[in-house]
C-alpha cells in the first residue's frame, strides 16, 4: 500500500515538510510505502470553470495538478499539508486542490473516491483550526474516510527545528500515522474479503434559486 504526502508549502524541507515527515515515517513503521509530492513555487491558476476536463480527462492547464491526479490514480491513502496563510491554506496548495478534486470528479476518474485522506497543517502562531476546516471539506467532499488523531491535526513553529520541539505536535503527526496505517489495513482486508464498494450513484445537483 501507497500514501502520498502533498507538501503544500513553498519551502520544500520546511515546517509543513517536517510535520509530514513524522506522519511518513510513522506510516513506514507501519509498512505502508510513501512518497512525497511538493506543490512548489511554480504559479498555478485557478479552476476556471471551463469544463474541459469533463471532456478530456484532465485539466486543461497541464501543469503540477494533472501530473498528481495521474499519481493519485495509483496511491491508496493521501495527506494533505500545506502551511498557515491568513488562516487559510497557501494560496498554491488551494488552486492546486480546487483543480485536482473537480477535475478527478468532474472526469469521472473519481481517484480519491473510498480513500483515507488526512489534513495537516503548520503554523507559526494560529489559523491552523481555519485551515484544517478547509483541507477537510475536500475530502468529505470526494467521498474520502477522513484519518483523525488524538487532537487536531497541527504542528507549531517558526522553523523546523521549532517544529521538532512541538512535542504534542509530533505526538499528534505519530498517532495520525499509525491511524492511518491501522486503516489502511482494515481496507485492504476487506478487499481480500471481497466486501463490495459502496454503490456510486449519479450526482444529483441542485441550485437554491430557480
Amino acid at each position: 500500500m501507497h500514501v502520498i504526502l502533498v507538501n503544500g508549502s513553498p519551502h520544500p524541507h520546511g515546517c509543513t515538510y517536517t510535520a509530514l515527515e513524522a506522519v511518513a515515517s510513522t506510516l513506514r513503521e507501519g509498512g505502508i510505502e510513501t512518497s512525497f509530492f511538493q506543490v512548489g513555487t511554480k504559479p498555478l491558476a485557478g479552476c476556471i470553470d471551463c469544463r474541459t476536463c469533463a471532456k478530456t480527462g484532465r485539466c486543461v492547464f497541464d501543469d503540477k495538478v494533472n501530473e498528481f491526479v495521474d499519481l493519485a490514480e495509483q496511491a491508496d491513502g493521501f495527506v494533505f499539508g500545506s502551511p498557515v496563510h491568513y488562516a487559510a491554506a497557501s494560496g498554491g496548495m488551494t488552486c492546486f486542490m480546487d483543480r485536482s478534486f473537480f477535475s478527478s470528479m468532474l472526469s469521472g476518474r473519481s481517484v480519491f473516491r473510498l480513500k483515507p485522506g488526512a489534513a495537516v497543517v503548520s503554523a507559526r502562531r494560529s489559523g491552523t483550526t481555519a485551515t484544517l476546516d478547509q483541507l477537510n471539506k475536500y475530502m468529505t467532499w470526494g467521498e474520502m474516510p477522513v484519518v483523525s488523531s488524538r487532537y487536531w491535526n497541527m504542528v507549531h513553529g517558526h522553523s523546523p527545528d521549532e517544529v521538532r520541539r512541538d512535542l504534542e505536535g509530533m505526538q499528534i503527526m505519530r498517532t495520525l500515522g499509525r491511524n492511518m496505517a491501522w486503516l489502511l489495513a482494515c481496507l485492504e482486508a476487506g478487499r481480500k474479503m471481497e466486501i463490495p464498494r459502496p454503490e456510486l450513484e449519479k450526482w444529483v445537483a441542485t441550485n437554491f434559486i430557480r
